[in-house]
């Protein structure tokens, strides 16, 4: 992926005083989401108001949420004989206690349900948009096309309990512990040790402080997970 303002999409088309550069431009937003700072906080530091850093940030999410890969895109090359690792993790927001719909019993508080498939090493290959926290996550792998994608392609998926029954390519371990046979043991061991690198992927995308408590709007995360996205293929590719 080449990185850098395309052709005819600049970050900021706006002239006013107090605007800044496009270099500066891309730090505030940089600040904004690696930092979590408010936008009052950025727009202090880059001398600009408060509704110009809100605006300069909505602009530079829209180009690069628009780069990120989707999910077709993201499989292209891989095909019978590849595995991918599939997990979910929460994407902690302010909510309020009556805001069920985002509350997770699994992780016991508020947050929206992002979809994630990584390559072997741990490489984020696609993230999906933003579900409220409480769905489960096989209902947000199929609801995203994740589980038919992959048996279209014959892509073999290691993913954890809770996607039981997906059936297709998902390989998931098996339930019981110690009561069950040894090769049933030794599976799950193995498969424990082959997923294990799936972390690597919510540890980059945590690195950004803001996906750590979102504040801004539920609706608004999906376009700032496909942002950063954009932002980790363009530090992985570096």
């Amino acid at each position: 992926m080449r990185c850098g303002t395309p052709a005819g999409h600049p970050i900021s088309g706006h002239s006013e005083r107090g605007s800044v550069s496009q270099g500066q431009q891309a730090l505030l937003v940089l600040a904004h989401l690696r930092k979590n700072e408010t936008f009052a906080q950025v727009g202090a530091a880059f001398g600009v108001s408060e509704a110009t850093a809100w605006r300069y940030v909505d602009e530079t999410l829209d180009i690069l949420a628009a780069w990120a890969p989707g999910l077709h895109e993201a499989l292209l090359g891989l095909g019978e004989g590849d595995f991918v690792i599939v997990d979910g993790t929460l994407i902690p927001t302010d909510r309020i206690r009556a805001d069920e719909p985002y509350y997770s019993q699994k992780h016991k508080k508020h947050g929206m349900n992002v979809q994630v498939i990584t390559t072997p090493d741990g490489t984020p290959l696609w993230f999906s948009r933003a579900t409220p926290g409480r769905t489960h996550d096989l209902t947000a792998a199929r609801a995203h096309g994740i589980v038919q994608a992959c048996l279209t392609r014959q892509i073999l998926v290691l993913a954890d309990r809770a996607y039981q029954g997906a059936g297709a390519t998902v390989r998931t371990p098996y339930y019981g512990h110690r009561e069950l046979p040894e090769h049933y043991q030794q599976y799950n061991r193995d498969h424990a040790r082959l997923r294990a690198s799936g972390e690597r992927a919510f540890a980059q995308l945590k690195s950004w402080r803001l996906l750590r408590r979102a504040r801004c709007s539920t609706n608004r995360l999906s376009r700032i997970v496909r942002a950063v996205h954009t932002l980790l293929i363009c530090t992985n590719s570096g």
